[in-house]
């Protein structure tokens, strides 16, 4: 069965962008480049959520991340995808289950917020990845919200990185997954 990995940068505080959707306290360094560029060889399915998919669009467009990947866009509002990405209205956990039984590589759940939430809750989440960052923004956008019940995690690997980040991988433990 494939695996749905999801990861994000945050903050030491947790949260993912500032209140006004800012990232502009993310640091981008030579680890994090080296370190997507393996990760993106092990995927060939990305999800994301309708607000990610604006704030990428806002940052320069997500077309250059998903060449020679299968996009799908979750969004209850939407009414068509964007060229070459595929829009799912439907439940995302059901989808999602789907997706995994099929043949591929791994899937990555883009961005946070409610598409990350929706599929903890679902529990098709297998593994989370995060880039910590050495700031504390006081407020913003939630790196986790409330899933509905505790999740635990065992920690594969933690490391620093440039600029004082800490980039660590967890699996979801088995029992905590549907």
């Amino acid at each position: 069965m494939r695996t749905v990995t999801y990861g994000a940068a945050c903050s030491l505080d947790g949260f993912i962008a500032a209140r006004d959707g800012a990232i502009d306290w993310l640091h981008f360094s030579k680890d994090v480049q080296q370190h997507i560029a393996q990760y993106w060889k092990t995927i060939d399915t990305m999800l994301v959520g309708r607000k990610t998919w604006a704030a990428g669009e806002e940052q320069g467009g997500m077309s250059g991340m998903i060449g020679g990947i299968t996009t799908y866009l979750f969004s209850r509002t939407m009414r068509e995808a964007p060229p070459g990405v595929h829009l799912v209205r439907d439940d995302a956990g059901a989808f999602v289950r789907e997706l995994k039984r099929q043949p591929g590589k791994g899937i990555c759940v883009m961005g946070g917020g409610e598409l990350a939430v929706s599929l903890l809750e679902a529990g098709v989440v297998d593994e989370v990845g995060l880039n910590v960052h050495p700031i504390l923004l006081g407020d913003g956008v939630p790196l986790f919200r409330d899933a509905g019940r505790r999740i635990a995690l065992e920690l594969l690997e933690s490391r620093v990185i440039e600029g004082g980040c800490v980039l660590s991988q967890y699996r979801v433990r088995e029992g905590a997954r549907a």
